[in-house]
């Protein structure tokens, strides 16, 4: 539902003559457009945390982070390993929602035969996780950790916790790939979905294991249907980066968080965005070759 605010209007009267009508004031500055790119704005990703998912509707390249989600990112490492994802289909399609995939049956009632994998819908934030923070919200702080926006509890709290550290979880923005799962936390297995648009309901009640960094709008072009209606979609071959072919491995290179560019694009995107400013709205710039 939506609510509408209404502002009433007053007039004032006057005696000898009409008020003089007031200035608008004026607009805040913009920031100014970041620089291009120098080569210390640049990191190359582990090609042993990149998932190459090659489509019928073009290639997508998924970051997996094990910092945030590890035995997610073994299981997905371990599937791929075996060709498990190769042919299975996008079986459930929800436009502005995600891409259901990485089921056996193509139908959502199927898995892997290894055993499920215990949620990791939170983890744990130290010093040690390389955390960039674009906003501080006083009890939270909302940051990158490479490709991927998280929250977590600000980092003041650790103090008085027994491992010095914070409670996080990521943030579900569009290219985020969570794992599916049935009404048991722990029971993710093969299916993953990958997401088309912002949905943060889903915050602390999925795993997120990566992130898209290139393909995005293959994952937007894939056919939508709840099911989905003949002929589905589907993924051909999944791999990991560092298992392709040295002569069709692609070099692929992303933003870092940590540099001096990132800190720019996101001083620009606060100035356009004022008080809506979320960490969905910042871009990761990507180049593949």
């Amino acid at each position: 539902m939506r609510t509408v605010l209404l502002a009433a209007c007053a007039v004032a009267v006057a005696t000898s003559a009409a008020a003089a009508p007031r200035k608008a004031a004026p607009a805040p500055p913009a920031a100014a457009a970041p620089s291009a790119p120098g080569p210390a704005d640049w990191r190359v990703p582990d090609p042993n945390d990149v998932l190459v998912i090659d489509t019928n509707k073009g290639r997508i390249l998924v970051e997996m982070i094990p910092e945030i989600a590890p035995q997610h990112v073994t299981r997905m490492r371990e599937l791929a390993h075996e060709n498990f994802f190769d042919g299975l289909r996008f079986f459930r399609v929800i436009e502005d929602f995600m891409d259901q995939t990485g089921d056996p049956q193509n139908s959502g009632q199927g898995g892997s035969s290894k055993p499920n994998v215990t949620a990791e819908f939170t983890f744990r934030r130290g010093p040690d996780l390389p955390f960039v923070m674009v906003a501080d919200q006083t009890v939270a702080e909302v940051g990158f950790i490479k490709s991927m926006p998280v929250m977590s509890q600000s980092m003041m709290l650790g103090a008085m916790t027994k491992d010095q550290k914070v409670t996080a979880w990521s943030l579900y923005c569009p290219g985020v790939a969570g794992m599916a799962r049935d009404d048991n936390p722990d029971s993710g297995n093969s299916q993953f979905f990958l997401m088309r648009a912002a949905f943060p309901s889903l915050e602390k009640k999925y795993t997120a294991w990566g992130r898209v960094i290139s393909g995005q709008d293959v994952v937007k072009a894939i056919k939508v249907g709840e099911p989905v209606a003949d002929p589905q979609d589907r993924m051909e071959r999944v791999r990991l980066l560092a298992d392709l072919p040295e002569k069709d491995r692609p070099k692929v290179r992303v933003i870092d968080p940590k540099g001096p560019w990132f800190k720019a694009q996101v001083e620009q995107v606060r100035a356009s965005k004022g008080a809506a400013f979320s960490a969905c709205n910042v871009d990761i710039p990507v180049e593949v070759q």
